[in-house]
C-alpha cells in the first residue's frame, strides 16, 4: 500500500520474506526500488532496518511515505469471531492491536509480514486461527473480515523509505520541504555529541528524528540516525554537514528527498 501511494502509476510488486533479502534485491539490481518501514508512531522504530541502512554500500533514500494503518481481523469465509484462538501477523502489527487481543483472549502469533499471514491462514483452512493485515489483503486472498479499525490506537501510522542503488535527482525548484537523513558516530571525548547537534542548532536547522543504535562493535558505543529538514545541497546544511565530518569518528548521509505528507 505505500509503495503504490509512493508510485501512482502502475508497478510490477515483488514481495520477499525478510527485509535482507529486500535490501539485496535491490543492490543486486533484482528491483529497481525498495520501500521499506523505518518506523511506527506508535511502536516506534523498527531497528533492523536501521541496521540495514547502515550496512548497505550502495542504497540511498530517495523518498518518504506516511501510510495511514487500519488493521482488520481477517480469516477464512465462515469463520465465527468467537472460535478465534490465535491471531497470526507481524510482530509490529500484533503489538498495536495488543489490547484488543487480550480483550477477546486471542494468542498472538508472530509472521513474516501482514499480508502473508493472510495468506497462510487460507492455505491451511483453519477455522480457529485469523491474520491481522489491512482490507486490501483480505480482498486479495478472497477472505472474510471479522472485525475492521481493531488497532489500540486510531492515529496509527508507519513511515516507510523508498530506497534506491541510484542517486536522488537534484532539488526540484519550487516549495517542496525537502529532508536529509544521515548516520554518524562520535568521538569519546567530553560534549562530543553536544558539539555536532550545536552545529545544526547555531544554523536554525530543524532535526526531527535523533535516534541512537549500538555499534555490535565495541560495546556501549553508538550510531546515531538523524533526520533533519533541508537539502544538502542548501548552505546551511552544507555548512553544518562539513563543520561536524572533523567532528565524528564516522559519517554517512543516506540521502536527502522530498518530505512527504500524511493523508
Amino acid at each position: 500500500m505505500a509503495t503504490l501511494q509512493y508510485f501512482p502509476n502502475t508497478v510490477e510488486l515483488m514481495p520477499l520474506k525478510s527485509f535482507q533479502d529486500v535490501f539485496h534485491a535491490a543492490e543486486s539490481g533484482g528491483v529497481d526500488f525498495a520501500v521499506v518501514p523505518v518506523e511506527n508512531s506508535i511502536e516506534g522504530s523498527v531497528n533492523e532496518v536501521y541496521d540495514l541502512l547502515l550496512q548497505t554500500k550502495k542504497m540511498g533514500v530517495i523518498g518518504e511515505v506516511y501510510q495511514r494503518v487500519r488493521h482488520c481481523l481477517i480469516a477464512n469465509k465462515g469463520t465465527r469471531k468467537n472460535a478465534i484462538k490465535q491471531a497470526y501477523s507481524h510482530p509490529q502489527a500484533l503489538a498495536q492491536c495488543r489490547e484488543y487481543l487480550q480483550k477477546h483472549r486471542m494468542e498472538p502469533m508472530p509472521a513474516y509480514d501482514t499480508a502473508g499471514a493472510v495468506k497462510m491462514i487460507k492455505e491451511s483452512g483453519a477455522m480457529d486461527s485469523a491474520a491481522i493485515a489491512s482490507r486490501r489483503a483480505a480482498e486479495l486472498y478472497d477472505m472474510q473480515i471479522l472485525d475492521e479499525g481493531i488497532e489500540d490506537r486510531k492515529n496509527n501510522y508507519t513511515r516507510f523509505l523508498v530506497l534506491s542503488p541510484k542517486k536522488a535527482k537534484s532539488r526540484k525548484p519550487g516549495h517542496y520541504y525537502y529532508k536529509t537523513s544521515m548516520i554518524f558516530s562520535v568521538k569519546h571525548v567530553p560534549g562530543a555529541l553536544f558539539g555536532i547537534l550545536g552545529e545544526f542548532a547555531i544554523r536554525k536547522i530543524n532535526l526531527t528524528k535523533v535516534e541512537s543504535r549500538p555499534t555490535k562493535e565495541t560495546p556501549w558505543e553508538y550510531n546515531f540516525y538523524v533526520d533533519l529538514e533541508g537539502h544538502s545541497g542548501d548552505k546551511a546544511v552544507k555548512d553544518a554537514l562539513r563543520s561536524i565530518k572533523p567532528k565524528t569518528s564516522y559519517i554517512k548521509i543516506l540521502g536527502s528527498y522530498k518530505r512527504a505528507e500524511f493523508h
